[in-house]
């Protein structure tokens, strides 16, 4: 409210006056009878033209301000709701163990739920604080990665993380590609496009990632079969804490965060994350900028034959 009345003050004070000033200086330009008459009309338009720049620039300063304090307000916002549920649930459960009339097997079972609870809220923190971290304080190194390393490394994390339910990959890997950035948070970001293809397909789980010369960029796209992103929410899909209807209507369990970590370790890679999506076929690609001396020859079709292997 307050950015918004600054905005006002900064129109009334500013842009009206100079707009009128500027009318005057016009005037003055065309139907000036003397010099004295020419330069003071070409002063006056000088002047209100600074102006109106100023006032530009002002409002886009003003703007930022004020997008940035609604963007911390939701960060705020939602993070008070995705912690008030195990909150909740800890302040319930404890209450249970207060008034000692559990049997013996019923307090060892309320004691689990409230170590589970309890692991839930501090993993929550953790990841909020390392998506802040990886925001504004986290330092990315420049090495050179060869794209099939990088996915190699990738693969090995997710198979890690999803050893209950083994699932084949298809993978297409364009030869010589690299790139330069830090090898441990791009790993992190295809580790995550991996994991939400997985939990959002059902049983017949149809996974691929790829890898091809987009120019001078590398494009690493991985696609799924799952539930997909209604188009209405493409919008806000990298959002914190955010999730899609057709994600919480699966009923599988998230808070929103791993595509916000996707988008912040790409933009600060200089690069781009897009995806489409509809019911049973999603794709998200990431663009990175090509290094090495590949960057600049062409690319030869036959290449996308190189790699193709299934993970199981």
């Amino acid at each position: 409210m307050q950015l918004r009345r600054a905005q006002l003050v900064l129109m009334l004070a500013v842009l009206l006056p100079t707009i009128l000033l500027t009318g005057i200086g016009v005037i003055m330009l065309v139907v000036h009878k003397s010099t004295t008459m020419l330069v003071a009309g070409i002063l006056v338009t000088v002047l209100c033209t600074s102006g109106i720049t100023g006032y530009i620039l002002g409002t886009v300063f003003v703007g930022k301000g004020a997008s940035l304090v609604r963007v911390q307000n939701d960060f705020v916002s939602s993070v008070s709701h995705e912690l008030r549920t195990p909150l909740t649930s800890i302040r319930l459960l404890i209450e249970s163990l207060r008034t000692g009339r559990l049997e013996n097997h019923e307090a060892s079972q309320v004691l689990s739920l409230l170590g589970r609870e309890t692991d839930r809220l501090e993993a929550l923190v953790n990841r909020v604080l390392e998506l802040s971290k990886l925001q504004s304080t986290h330092t990315y190194s420049r090495e050179m990665i060869k794209i099939a390393s990088l996915v190699e490394e990738s693969l090995a994390a997710f198979d890690a993380a999803t050893l209950t339910l083994p699932t084949r990959i298809a993978v297409t890997i364009e030869p010589g590609l690299a790139i330069a950035g830090d090898r441990s948070t791009l790993v992190r970001a295809l580790v995550n496009l991996l994991t939400n293809a997985w939990k959002y397909t059902g049983d017949d789980k149809q996974i691929s990632i790829d890898a091809r010369a987009d120019g001078r960029w590398v494009e690493i796209a991985v696609h799924d079969n799952g539930v997909g992103i209604d188009r209405d929410e493409h919008g806000a899909i990298f959002e914190q804490f955010n999730r899609g209807e057709a994600a919480i209507r699966s009923g599988v369990p998230g808070v929103g965060l791993g595509l916000a970590f996707v988008r912040t370790i790409v933009h600060s890679h200089k690069g781009k994350i897009e995806f489409t999506s509809r019911p049973g076929d999603t794709t998200f690609r990431i663009k990175l900028k090509r290094r090495g001396e590949s960057a600049g020859l062409p690319v030869v079709a036959e290449a996308l034959t190189d790699r193709r292997v299934a993970r199981s």
